[in-house]
């Protein structure tokens, strides 16, 4: 098979979250320890950290990896979903898997798919855990799929953890209260494994502060070590200035111009203290303060207040639940342009009445449904929207969308594309 073929066998073979949602995930680890298991137990042959949350861990996984490229270690970084490529899941000091890589590995070890079927995510695990001990990173940042506890990445043991956040989403598998889904990431939480919660919130603090203490593992909140003086949105980038328990005051500037990130910044740098201070890495102050600066250009992480043109402002933003829509338009907000277009695309399992009703009821809209089999359909969009007032048009293909809000737009409208994952991932840029 060549690298195309592996794919399709992958997807066609494997229960996908992406096209099956709910369905497609597996509860439980017995899977993935017998997987690896197999295999020699790859996941033993890297030191590792581990970043769950609703929200914020796919970009604190990309600043940590950068802070350790920065120090000179060799990094494997796992993250899921991806954007344009299979292989962005799967990095070496930002380099993609390398396509024969993967397909060699599928043909291998084909006999393991018949004998256990794992989850699609399952075997994506499987083979980041194998591709790090195969290339001997020094450190691998690995996050979870969805949730903590039962999630496949929870059969390593790693030096340190971070959570950054509780918010609603996957309420079908993690819990119908954010108390649950809270417990949920929890899971993560080792015994004498430092764990660091990037934001303190009072459903969640006293879940996470009983579980570490029964782990006897040390615990520290973001805001109590990292204090933000100011921070100046340049519209391409974040200039923040702050100060933390251990550091006088610094400046940091950011390559997300996305005003979320405050929050996973704050958590990244406390948590790079805890590590530092923990003995775990010595960690040095101006290269984590790079790392983060250098981020982008060290990852290549993409799809967050993505800049895609000036005159009009075209922005792509990943943001597709309550509180990634509700940070995200609360910055739009803030803006001094125009007219606001919206081209907006979801998936159906979401609550998508709850994230609908955070939308302005003056923005034009342009209704889109990604090739996606999850993707709800742009008319029963459009339709739901209505009972909140967002009145616009169905466009299913999202770069007909932006063409046609381009060429109603004035120079000084914003046009927004969010709502959905697999909907920025379908933007030609």
């Amino acid at each position: 098979m060549d690298y195309k073929e592996v794919i399709a066998f992958l997807y066609n073979q494997l229960p996908v979250f992406h096209r099956e949602g709910k369905k497609a995930f597996k509860p439980g680890l017995g899977n993935i320890q017998q997987l690896c298991e197999r295999l020699g137990n790859p996941q033993n042959s890297f030191k590792a950290l581990h970043i769950a949350g609703t929200n914020g861990k796919g970009s604190s996984s990309h600043f940590m990896a950068s802070i350790l490229q920065e120090h000179g270690f060799r990094v494997g970084l796992y993250t899921s979903p991806h954007l344009k490529s299979f292989t962005e899941r799967i990095k070496i000091n930002g380099q993609n898997v390398a396509e024969d890589w993967v397909v060699q590995f599928v043909e291998k070890n084909l006999q393991l798919i018949q004998d256990i079927k794992p989850s699609f995510f399952e075997w994506t695990v499987l083979m980041a855990f194998s591709y790090f001990k195969d290339q001997q990173v020094d450190w691998a940042v690995i996050e979870t799929g969805l949730g903590g506890r039962l999630d496949s990445t929870n059969i390593i043991l790693p030096k340190a953890c971070m959570i950054t956040n509780i918010s609603w989403d996957h309420q079908d598998i993690l819990g119908d209260t954010l108390e649950l889904i809270a417990e949920e990431k929890a899971g993560i939480i080792k015994q004498g494994v430092p764990i660091c919660i990037s934001e303190r919130q009072s459903f969640s603090e006293q879940i996470f502060q009983k579980k570490a203490e029964e782990l006897n593992a040390p615990i520290v909140f973001a805001e109590d070590k990292i204090q933000w003086i100011s921070y100046t949105n340049l519209q391409e980038q974040l200039q923040l200035q702050g100060k933390s328990s251990q550091h006088e005051t610094f400046e940091v500037s950011s390559p997300y111009a996305g005003e979320y990130q405050v929050k996973n910044i704050a958590g990244i740098l406390a948590w790079c203290e805890q590590i530092q201070s923990e003995g775990i890495i010595p960690l040095q102050w101006d290269k984590i303060l790079v790392g983060i600066e250098k981020s982008k250009i060290n990852t290549q992480l993409h799809g967050r207040w993505e800049l895609i043109q000036k005159n009009p402002w075209i922005v792509a933003d990943t943001g597709h639940n309550e509180s990634g829509i509700s940070q995200l338009l609360s910055q739009v907000k803030r803006l001094n342009q125009g007219d606001l277009w919206i081209i907006l695309g979801m998936v159906a399992d979401k609550d998508i009445h709850l994230v609908l009703k955070l939308f302005p009821k003056e923005a034009h809209y342009i209704f889109c449904q990604a090739q996606n089999p999850r993707a709800l359909t742009s008319e029963n969009l459009q339709k739901m929207a209505l009972e909140h007032e967002l009145v616009g048009f169905c466009e299913n293909d999202v770069n007909k969308a932006i063409e046609m809000a381009k060429h109603s737009a004035k120079e000084n409208d914003f046009i927004l594309i969010t709502g959905s994952t697999y909907l920025v991932a379908e933007i030609n840029v």
